[in-house]
């Protein structure tokens, strides 16, 4: 079975193509919940509400998800409260950003 750990590891494999950063470092992602049976929800958000990868992002992290032992189905809901900031950034994120 997946942990929420393994699914924050699979995640920073999908980058926001505009920025060039990973979903987790670029802390877009607020929530995961992994079901008894193999059903992943992760709540994320995304730079900007107009932002045109919407699509793309989030079917990649869905794909990324389900390639983990024991799951069945991702689902990517975005929300937009809280909105992101750049204080959201990891260290990591802030790195490879150049802050």
């Amino acid at each position: 079975m997946a942990t929420k750990d393994d699914v924050l590891e699979i995640l920073k494999e999908v980058t926001d193509p505009e920025i060039g950063v990973n979903v987790v470092d670029l802390g877009l992602v607020y929530d995961v919940d992994i079901s008894t049976e193999g059903e992943v929800r992760v709540q994320m958000t995304l730079t900007a509400p107009g932002c045109p990868m919407h699509d793309t992002i989030t079917r990649t992290a869905e794909m990324a998800i389900e390639t983990l032992d024991g799951v069945k189905e991702a689902r990517v809901d975005i929300v937009w409260s809280p909105p992101w900031t750049p204080d959201m950034l990891t260290d990591e994120g802030r790195r490879l950003l150049g802050f």
